[in-house]
């Protein structure tokens, strides 16, 4: 008996063992997956100098049987920055068998020429690796020309000047009590959802020479079809402690994505400063998103010869009321194939946010608007309404060119220029008057004494941010 229970035993583990062998002995052919030993592959900032770099990462098979990975390839192929090496085959690899718990390694290289202007800042293409059908990804991202770069990090007390460019992954964060100063002619790149958080104070030195530029951090712009895209990145962020912010002559494009959702985004004053929270002078913020400016109860912007134009949303907003001055502004959508300008209108001075249905807060408003332009391609641009009879709720529309068929409710309008056609120069973007425009001329004297293209001002002034 005791032979016999032995043999059992020992036939059962020799079962157990040939089972085991011819599961791990056979192919997987449907199903299944494979992993990654890491989500991303990034490559370090110092390839810029140095031109090249390689790196690696596991494909692992976490079945119990073998599989055949059909395929691992660059999506962007022989256009890539990059080279692989698949289980030592240089370049894309094609059937390759993985054994059961088993993993293999691919190198990936890039290769840079830091002084070549073209090459995007922000180079990326994927890994493709194909197993029964199905595709998983591996993204590589790497850094390309020379330039400063800011990888979510504290920029307050710096001063940026206009040596190489400044390309801003994730966010770049000016500290409470601390102020980025952007000298004349910097160029800033924001590479996808990036934004800038300013706790403390943001100092633009533009001039009309040397503007500082926002955009994308997409060179590459054959891939947009040589055009700028709304939403290529987010845009600046003013906390509720932010003071002091002086921008001159800066222009913001292609911005109102990620969190931000515009080209400026005020938030409410806690700071207790009776100053502008923001002064923005001679800039553009074009190309947006969302919103052109967002400002929010209680915060406080003034503008001069400004021009807000081609946003998904209202160039400006203002949430729950705050104060704002104007002067020789232009508020312009025409939707196009990027923009959809259907229902929201050009401007919207309210003093409630609304979440639905539901009103959920509310506040006092003062905004003024001299000489300044609201148009587009709807027939009522100029939406202003209040909540709350106590509340403040001050508005004055003077010597403005308003889009707008209907009463303008809850405003005091002077002066206001009624026109079919402001005869700009044209609808996609220059926004100049052309002869006989009914903007010449008619203008309030206000001190501002240029244009935004740094024209002499005559008196009275022409309306909008630009001279006949």
């Amino acid at each position: 008996m005791r032979l016999n229970a032995a043999y059992f035993v020992l036939m059962s583990l020799l079962l157990i063992a040939t089972s085991s062998s011819c599961k791990k002995d056979k192919m997987l052919t449907s199903g299944g997956e494979i992993r990654f030993s890491t989500d991303t592959v990034k490559f370090d900032t110092v390839f810029t100098s140095l031109g090249s770099f390689t790196t690696q990462f596991k494909i692992y098979n976490p079945q119990d049987q073998k599989v055949t990975i059909s395929s691992v390839v660059l999506e962007k192929g022989s256009s890539s920055y990059f080279h692989i090496n698949v289980n030592g085959i240089a370049g894309s690899a094609t059937n390759i068998e993985l054994a059961a718990k088993d993993s293999m390694y691919v190198f990936a290289t890039v290769n840079i020429d830091p002084n070549n202007k073209s090459i995007p800042f922000v180079v990326e293409d994927k890994v493709i690796a194909t197993m029964n059908g199905k595709n998983y990804e591996m993204p590589l991202m790497a850094y390309g020309q020379n330039a400063h770069y800011i990888v979510w990090d504290s920029v307050g007390g710096q001063t940026w000047q206009n040596d190489l460019p400044y390309v801003v992954i994730g966010g770049a964060i000016v500290d409470r009590n601390k102020t980025l100063t952007i000298d004349k002619g910097c160029r800033i790149y924001m590479h996808a959802g990036a934004f800038m958080y300013i706790d403390g104070s943001l100092v633009i030195n533009g001039t009309k020479k040397d503007s500082v530029v926002f955009q994308g951090d997409r060179l590459d712009r054959k891939y947009f079809g040589y055009e700028g895209y709304p939403g290529e990145w987010g845009g600046l962020y003013f906390t509720s402690f932010s003071v002091q912010n002086n921008i001159n002559y800066a222009i913001l494009k292609n911005c109102g994505g990620g969190v931000v959702q515009g080209g400026i985004f005020c938030w409410r004053d806690s700071s207790g400063s009776t100053d502008y929270k923001v002064k923005l002078n001679n800039s553009i913020i074009e190309n947006s998103f969302a919103y052109g400016i967002i400002g929010y109860a209680g915060t406080r912007i003034k503008a001069v010869n400004c021009l807000i134009n081609g946003c998904g949303a209202q160039t400006l907003i203002t949430p729950e009321g705050g104060l704002y001055d104007f002067d020789n502004c232009d508020f312009i959508t025409f939707g196009n194939n990027k923009i959809s300008h259907i229902e929201r209108p050009v401007m919207g001075l309210i003093n409630y946010n609304k979440v639905g249905d539901v009103i959920v807060a509310y506040g006092d408003i003062k905004a003024t608007l001299t000489n300044c332009v609201i148009w587009g391609s709807l027939d009522n641009e100029c939406f202003v309404d209040r909540y709350n009879a106590n509340t403040l709720f001050d508005v004055k529309l003077i010597n403005c060119v308003i889009k707008q068929s209907e009463t303008i409710n809850y405003a005091t309008v002077t002066n206001r220029v009624n026109t079919d056609d402001p005869k700009f120069t044209n609808n996609t973007g220059d926004f100049r008057p052309r002869d006989g425009s009914p903007m010449i001329d008619k203008g309030m004297s206000n001190g501002v004494t240029e244009d935004l293209n740094g024209k002499a001002r005559s008196n009275p002034p022409d309306i909008g941010c630009y001279e006949y």
